[in-house]
């Protein structure tokens, strides 16, 4: 055995060296787990999902937290719903009593509807153009339009020259439906634009038709949709949308032209009256949010709370790269969750806030937002939610100059992270790729959609920054190389979750609750504290 200690002895200032401090060690340790090929991506509605979640959730115990679950525990069920159409629809357009051949594949294609599995409806179509009403009341598309009772025709997407953040919103069809819905209509059908054919011809969209969606159930076990009463029914190609306008006051053409031009787009009835239908098979699966609760210790301010949130779910295992089929996930969003859990440290360890804190670990983002907009729409801790600060995918590779808010200029939490950084020595600074739209892809917008202030913190593009986030999202953004092996700078990743410790600090001792700016947008569209 002697022969050994001489080599260890030579070792040990290298081992030495080695060592972390304990505030960088214990953001490290969560991330190492998390990331581990035992957890093997940690995909939503798996069983190594529900091992990260308790392992969360021991965490969030040793912590001090409550638990903020359902019946007094760490867990909050989500039901995830997936759902595809279960066959071809057929539709048929009828003007003035001549039915005329519409066909699946060639001019339409049909969307599921979770909520009604089994749907059918005939009206007049009526098209909205792009089916824009903002809450200033600055545009109206259904101005003069009566759709009570119709099938509204939409152009996708929004005119140029819109915000980014207005834009990346009303990408999603499903907002304009809640628009048409709210106006009377029956089914709303999208119109394959020559704008959008472009960049995804109906011949290319078609051929995916059945692709698999995934949403959620409520507690009645309903599969949510944000305008069940009038669902996006489907596509319909440029050739459809040619049958659809043919005999109407309004020309396809013309449509397509001033669509092109940027010009004023005509809308109004048609002459076209459509038959819808649509199966969807809809199947649900069990996963959960862990939730810790750190109750306000001002009688007054206690039932207010702030949420600091973080998605827990990575892809799992996928396709292989070079032997390995595991989707680790250690900056997307292993080091997030860490992040969210030091900072319940940090303010466990202190004086109480004055508001209540809640800390959850969120499941299925990578399946669309779900496990946050599930909470949002159905909180599992007492009070009302009156902000959320969102950790997800901080690129943490190089030493930190500064940091972006997404959505921080929309209400009183952008200038509480400002403040926040600035004591760490950080900027804070605009998003630099706004055309990528993420306010709109991390589960703050879940938040922002149910009229709650609510921002993500992002590393930014300073210094080495923007060199390293291109190099993280070309080469390991949703691979298998997104592992603890990265070269995470964990000094920075310290100095961010002091930043955020020192945002939630800030918001939950506050005199006044966090409000949007006036007159914002979202704050507006969603009635949200502060807005008009």
């Amino acid at each position: 055995m002697l022969r050994y200690i001489l080599p260890l002895l030579l070792l040990a200032p290298a081992v030495q060296a080695q060592q972390l401090p304990p505030e960088q060690a214990a953001i490290k340790a969560h991330v190492q787990f998390l990331a581990s090929d035992a957890l093997r991506g940690r995909e939503a509605g798996t069983r190594d999902f529900d091992v990260a979640a308790e392992y969360v959730a021991s965490q969030m115990l040793a912590l001090g937290l409550e638990p903020g679950g359902a019946n007094g525990s760490w867990f909050q069920p989500v039901q995830l719903t997936a759902y595809r159409p279960s066959e071809k629809a057929g539709w048929t357009l009828t003007r003035g009593g001549t039915t005329e051949p519409f066909v699946f594949g060639t001019d339409f294609i049909n969307a599921p509807i979770p909520a009604t599995p089994d749907f059918a409806a005939e009206g007049q179509v009526v098209f909205a153009g792009y089916g824009l009403v903002f809450p200033d009341g600055s545009r109206d598309d259904y101005a003069g339009l009566d759709v009570a009772g119709k099938i509204v025709a939409l152009l996708p997407g929004v005119p140029k020259g819109m915000p980014n953040a207005v834009q990346a919103h009303f990408s999603g069809d499903d907002w304009k439906a809640q628009l048409a819905q709210a106006r009377g209509a029956k089914a709303v059908v999208m119109l394959e634009s020559p704008i959008a054919s472009a960049d995804y011809p109906f011949a290319t969209v078609a051929r995916f038709y059945d692709y698999l969606r995934y949403g959620w159930a409520g507690p009645d076990a309903k599969p949510y949709m944000i305008a069940p009463g009038a669902p996006v029914a489907g596509t319909v190609s440029r050739a459809g949308a040619a049958k659809l306008f043919a005999g109407s006051a309004i020309k396809w053409k013309d449509v397509a032209t001033a669509e092109a031009k940027g010009k004023r787009i005509p809308t109004g009835p048609l002459a076209a009256t459509l038959t819808l239908a649509a199966k969807t098979k809809v199947r649900t699966i069990d996963s959960r949010n862990v939730v810790g609760l750190l109750k306000g210790s001002d009688p007054a301010l206690a039932s207010e709370v702030i949420v600091l949130s973080a998605h827990l779910d990575h892809v799992g295992v996928g396709e292989g790269v070079n032997g390995d089929r595991i989707y680790n996930g250690a900056m997307d969003n292993a080091v997030g969750t860490a992040m969210i859990l030091d900072v319940a440290k940090r303010i466990a360890a202190g004086k109480r806030p004055r508001r209540s804190l809640v800390f959850v670990a969120l499941t299925a983002e990578e399946k669309g937002l779900i496990g946050s907009d599930y909470f949002a729409h159905h909180p599992s801790v007492p009070g009302t939610l009156v902000a959320d600060i969102n950790l997800d995918m901080p690129i943490l590779t190089y030493p930190l100059q500064d940091l972006v808010i997404l959505g921080g200029e929309r209400s009183s939490i952008g200038p509480a992270v400002a403040a926040a950084a600035a004591t760490e020595g950080l900027k804070t600074v605009p998003d630099p790729t706004p055309e990528e739209m993420f306010f709109v892809r991390s589960d703050h917008y879940s938040f922002v959609t149910t009229g709650i202030p609510a921002i993500s913190i992002d590393t930014g593009p300073g210094g080495e920054g923007a060199a390293a986030q291109r190099k993280f999202l070309d080469e390991n953004y949703h691979k298998p190389s997104d592992q603890i092996g990265l070269p995470f700078d964990w000094n920075a990743a310290a100095k961010f979750a002091r930043v955020a410790t020192a945002t939630a600090r800030t918001l939950a001792n506050a005199d006044a609750r966090p409000r949007w700016n006036k007159g914002d947008f979202f704050g507006l569209q969603f009635g949200g504290y502060g807005a008009k």
